[in-house]
């Protein structure tokens, strides 16, 4: 069974940046598609960003500009560099894969902006 584990996730102020990270315990077979969710209090979860593995890249209108969504194949680990967090960023976000064989979460990390 493949585990994402996510990381990066903490505290900061309006302004700042976080990097998560979501490490696989193993290579996944045939991706076809990875992404971060995230999900707040009261919210149904939406996905923040995608990549497929043709390279196409997707963002929610929100987070155009300031996030940015990156993969290293050779350490099975996908990535989310926010800048600029915003108090409305503040989530628990989560890692998704999608591979021939099924679909993987993370088990979440918090961010929380401050204002």
């Amino acid at each position: 069974q493949v585990q994402l584990v996510e990381s990066g996730g903490g505290l900061v102020q309006t302004g700042e940046s976080l990097r998560l990270s979501c490490a696989a315990s193993r290579s996944i077979f045939s991706i076809r598609a990875m992404g971060w969710y995230r999900q707040s209090p009261g919210k149904q979860r939406e996905q923040v960003a995608s990549l497929t593995s043709s390279g196409i890249i997707n963002y929610i209108d929100s987070a155009k500009g300031r996030f940015t969504i990156s993969r290293d194949a050779a350490k099975n680990t996908l990535y989310l560099q926010m800048n600029s967090l915003k108090p409305e960023d503040t989530a628990v976000y989560y890692c998704n894969v999608v591979g021939a064989l099924g679909v993987y979460w993370g088990q979440g990390t918090q961010v929380t902006v401050s204002s």
